[in-house]
């Protein structure tokens, strides 16, 4: 196992929550609130299917309306733990890809097709959040890894045998790790989950090398931004 880098840098970004992109509906909403042990809100934000809360503000998941459907196979994904596969089959998941050999999960999909990863864990063994971690499919893990691992100001550990890397330790991160995993193809749509960062200054994550794809507006109070592999997340600035 590698760490990297022998010393962190001040951070620059605190995690602040996750969301999820969906239809209008807000059955995706209650799905992924009986499979992560979270609760259910209807809607309380403009152009919302609700939202799921827990034990802390960062366990906050947003249901994010959007026009367009699932075309191409997610680039984010999340990890869940569970002890059962059909009792994820009867909330509306369906098997894509069967545990097989030392493989420890098995990949599902959820009632709009997004892909999501189990684990299966004997009964008393889950947390109350089944939400385990959040999974970045990368050109370069390693580097995207450490340019993260920079911005909250934590390290990063990896197998470079295997070409995984993720980081741990994040402040006020509610799940096990956050993980960058290689694959062959390139990013060919926008992410239908992103996730959410507060910040003392936006100019400080462009300046880390962070693109600006959209600043606030009469609606709403967050900058969009990308990060070196065009991952787009938000941006939200403290204002006194």
């Amino acid at each position: 196992m590698a760490e990297i880098p022998p010393e962190s840098p001040a951070p620059i970004a605190r995690y602040k929550d996750l969301c999820i992109d969906t239809g209008a509906s807000d059955r995706l909403g209650r799905f992924w609130a009986s499979v992560l042990g979270l609760d259910f809100e209807g809607d309380d934000q403009p152009g919302g299917a609700g939202s799921l809360t827990g034990p802390t503000p960062q366990h906050r998941v947003w249901m994010n309306v959007v026009p367009e459907p699932k075309t191409v196979k997610n680039r984010v994904h999340i990890d869940v733990g569970c002890e059962s596969l059909d009792d994820l089959v009867a909330l509306g998941a369906t098997v894509l890809e069967p545990q097989v050999g030392d493989r420890g999960w098995t990949v599902l999909s959820d009632p709009e097709g997004g892909e999501f990863c189990a684990f299966l864990r004997a009964a008393g063994e889950l947390p109350t959040c089944r939400l385990k971690d959040l999974v970045i499919d990368c050109v370069s893990p390693r580097e995207l890894a450490t340019w993260w691992a920079d911005v909250f100001g934590v390290a990063v550990e990896g197998r470079p045998d295997k070409g995984w890397w993720w980081v741990d330790g994040i402040p006020g991160f509610p799940y096990e790790s956050w993980d960058f995993v290689p694959v062959p193809e390139p990013r060919a749509a926008k992410n239908r989950v992103h996730w959410d960062v507060a910040v003392e200054s936006v100019d400080a994550l462009v300046a880390a090398g962070a693109t600006l794809l959209r600043g606030p507006t009469d609606e709403d109070s967050w900058t969009v931004l990308a990060d070196p592999e065009g991952n787009e997340f938000c941006a939200f600035e403290r204002r006194d």
